[in-house]
């Protein structure tokens, strides 16, 4: 039996590549994060992303905000800032954190677009 080590521990999220994520926030019913900046959120975004700036001083005061028993879907630009970030969402309460496996870099990659509004 195989066992994934990046599938679930106390610090990391579950990792989707691109198609699988894609497939998961098409759903509804999760909370989907760019943990980017501002300035890189502009340029480009998933549709219905919300921005909570990983550099910001009150990061973790915004993921307070959310719901922690929905599921949250985390991306940034390359994976690095997001897999930072899962061991705040897991301080704050979440325990269904799922992570864009590369990032927009990824994402686009594959073909998916970004909305710029």
């Amino acid at each position: 039996m195989l066992y994934n080590c990046n599938w679930y521990t106390d610090t990391s999220a579950i990792l989707l590549e691109p198609k699988a994520f894609s497939a998961k926030i098409d759903k509804g019913g999760v909370q989907l994060i760019d943990v980017r900046t501002p300035k890189e959120y502009a340029e480009g975004h998933i549709e219905n992303a919300i921005n909570i700036n990983y550099y910001s001083k009150n990061f973790e005061d915004s993921l307070k905000l959310l719901d922690i028993k929905k599921p949250v879907y985390i991306y940034c630009r390359s994976g690095k800032r997001s897999a930072k970030s899962v061991s705040k969402f897991r301080a704050v309460g979440f325990d269904s954190i799922y992570e864009l496996e590369g990032g927009m870099l990824n994402w686009r990659s594959e073909g998916f677009k970004a909305n710029t509004n």
